[in-house]
């Protein structure tokens, strides 16, 4: 189906049902559903052709999920553009997807103004909030639209080959690629999800959207709405506002980064909100401390879970259920707190070496998938689609191992190897161990240059919030827990760890202090 299809599936189940709730206000499944016909239609009105791709820059906000569900209602392809980023990053990603309409907050005109004057295919914008800079507001420019003739094109297939976006990689090692989804693979997707995130059919499933939605909130959004689910927005995380949203609404799905989930642990009203509702609390981006998980399962109850995927295969290529992390937290198979689950019904998931070869349980290498939910290939990069499809398989850069009941454990990112005095060191298993301390509420492992080592593995560490604890402390448990080669010969306390704009732990951020310049970061 296309991507649009599954919302009218969601207005099909509960048309009165309010679909999207933001502060006071909610429109129904039927007043969103007109709406983006009102607004495709008035997308060709003034000049949108077939598969133009039509970018969001915007904080959370009710009329941005009008606008992603009404690009896919015309057949457009969805640009993200991350609102953090730097403006040169997304004018080079703009420009290199050739991207010719936007859709943007007033909140960020500044931005927009460089945008414009920097991506010549940039020639229509609508400003969301109101009329500015000679751009209509949304408002206006759905009432351009009225009276033209207007259908909306689609096979009896549900267009499976065209594409639903364009959307950048993380762009840690250089510039984004980006990756072509098609409704096929993104479909595969949600179906997937959907599946997961079923609830028993007297539950009335209420999303809370708190992460932006031009990112990984929009699927899980548009998963949500495909079961019928009101999707209460948020602007964005706020613990306390979080918790205050759970109870009102009775949120029963939420996914939040991991970072996300420490902070509401460390909120002091987390033990005194009614959380009950919920049966789906979702973990998705990074690693997650399983200590800090067990502690999430006895405040919030038997609804944490976990997923992984990555933007070539978009969020749901493992799966890790409520209820084997409640069994873990409760000391069943307590092991599994750190894995990220099964493969889904959707891929086949293997663990390869570097030539190609597929590996036994319990040996490690890369993490690689195959099936219709990994992404079409890179836009206009045929040799880097050629490159990550090696041996038939699309290769995550991920290092990880199955165990004998067939769960993913994740240990490292390929290139975050640490190759210290001659032996291989996965930087992920280093940073998970000092996570075991509860005076640790974050942790990055890097190797730096040392003349005897080679590389000297050195954590940097955030204290748990009015934790005290030294280096010489953190250096002996992972002594005691990983022995001397894995043990960092350094930590150092910092007050964050630096991310990317997509929330990823910038490794290349952290390397600069120690590497300077240099073209390698091997020693």
């Amino acid at each position: 189906m296309r991507s649009i299809d599954y919302f009218d599936r969601g207005a099909e189940i509960a048309p009165d049902r309010a679909a999207i709730v933001e502060g006071d206000e909610q429109l129904t499944f039927a007043e969103v559903q007109a709406l983006t016909h009102k607004i495709a239609k008035a997308m060709y009105a003034n000049g949108l052709t077939l598969q133009a791709p039509v970018a969001l820059y915007s904080p959370n906000h009710a009329s941005v999920m009008l606008c992603l569900l009404s690009i896919w209602r015309a057949s457009g392809v969805w640009i993200p553009v991350n609102t953090r980023n730097a403006i040169d990053a997304n004018v080079a990603y703009l420009n290199y997807v050739r991207c010719e309409w936007l859709f943007y907050h007033s909140s960020l005109a500044t931005d927009v103004a460089q945008l414009k004057a920097q991506v010549p295919t940039l020639i229509h914008c609508v400003c969301l909030d109101k009329p500015l800079d000679g751009d209509p507001s949304l408002d206006a420019f759905i009432a351009s639209g009225e009276g033209h003739p207007w259908t909306e094109q689609v096979d009896a297939f549900g267009n499976l080959n065209e594409l639903v976006g364009i959307f950048p990689t993380g762009g840690t090692t250089g510039p984004s690629k980006g990756v072509n989804v098609t409704n096929l693979g993104w479909g595969t997707m949600l179906e997937t999800a959907m599946r997961s995130f079923a609830v028993p059919a007297d539950v009335k499933p209420v999303c809370l959207t708190v992460a932006p939605i031009t990112h990984a909130a929009g699927p899980v959004a548009t998963a949500t709405m495909g079961l019928g689910a009101t999707n209460v927005i948020l602007p964005g995380f706020d613990a306390g506002a979080v918790l205050d949203a759970i109870e009102r609404h009775k949120i029963t799905h939420m996914y939040l980064p991991p970072t996300a989930l420490y902070g509401l642990l460390d909120h002091p009203r987390v033990r005194e909100t009614d959380v009950s509702s919920l049966k789906v609390f979702l973990l998705v981006g990074s690693p997650v401390s399983p200590d800090k998980l067990r502690e999430a399962v006895g405040i919030f109850g038997p609804c944490m879970c976990q997923c992984y995927g990555q933007v070539e295969a978009p969020m749901i290529v493992t799966w890790l259920p409520q209820n084997v992390v409640a069994a873990a937290a409760a000391g069943d198979h307590p092991e599994r707190l750190a894995s990220c689950g099964r493969s889904t019904d959707s891929v086949r998931v293997g663990i390869m070496d570097d030539d190609g070869n597929l590996m036994p349980v319990g040996e490690r290498g890369e993490i690689v998938v195959r099936g219709a939910l990994v992404s079409h290939s890179y836009f206009e990069k045929p040799e880097a689609t050629e490159e990550v499809r090696t041996f038939g398989w699309h290769h995550t850069g991920d290092v990880g191992y199955r165990d004998k009941d067939g769960f993913i454990y994740i240990v490292d990112r390929k290139k975050d190897m640490i190759i210290t005095g001659g032996f291989n060191v996965f930087s992920a298993e280093v940073e998970a161990g000092a996570m075991e301390l509860p005076e640790v509420r974050e942790c990055a492992v890097i190797g730096v240059p040392d003349e005897k080592w080679g590389e000297a593995i050195r954590a940097i560490v955030v204290p748990a919030a009015g934790a005290s604890i030294t280096p010489e402390q953190v250096i002996a448990h992972l002594r005691k827990r990983l022995g001397g080669v894995k043990a960092p010969k350094a930590v150092e306390f910092w007050d964050a760890i630096p991310r990317t704009p997509a929330g990823k732990m910038d490794k290349k951020a952290i390397r600069a202090k120690y590497w300077g310049s240099s073209d390698r970061n091997v020693h």
